[in-house]
């Protein structure tokens, strides 16, 4: 993983850079953004009580300051022009013990894990862009 104070997202290819976020021919668009809540990261390594940086969860995008809906179909604005729908819980892998033994346990908590999302409009966002939920400003 790697940390970028600022990105490009695209409807076509998710966050510029990564593979993942790109549509593919027949496939679903569920899976282009996954982004985590930097108080759900901190509460659940806290529980665990250790220290490991939040891109070891290997999401997208950490998010302060707000609460992520927990329901398919809300949407996130981030910065002036992104705009992502929340697709489903994004569920910690087995990979999240080999990081830390019990930090899946952990994760799979009240969406502890993040929420996965689908890009409904692109742009650039930096680090400190605001972040809403539509429909709650």
């Amino acid at each position: 993983m790697e940390v970028l104070d600022h990105v490009h997202i695209s409807r076509e290819g998710g966050l510029q850079r990564d593979f993942r976020g790109a549509i593919r021919p027949g496939g679903k668009d569920k899976r282009q953004v996954s982004l985590i809540e930097a108080g759900d990261w901190l509460a659940a390594i806290e529980e665990l009580g250790t220290v490991v940086e939040w891109q070891e969860r290997r999401a997208n995008l950490l998010v302060d300051g707000v609460d992520l809906p927990q329901r398919p179909g809300a949407v996130v604005r981030i910065g002036s022009d992104v705009r992502l729908e929340i697709t489903c819980e994004c569920d910690p892998c087995s990979r999240m013990d080999a990081i830390v033994p019990g930090l899946k346990a952990v994760l799979m908590h009240d969406w502890r894990g993040g929420a996965l999302a689908r890009v409904l409009q692109g742009g650039d966002i930096r680090v400190g862009d605001p972040v809403s939920i539509e429909g709650e400003e």
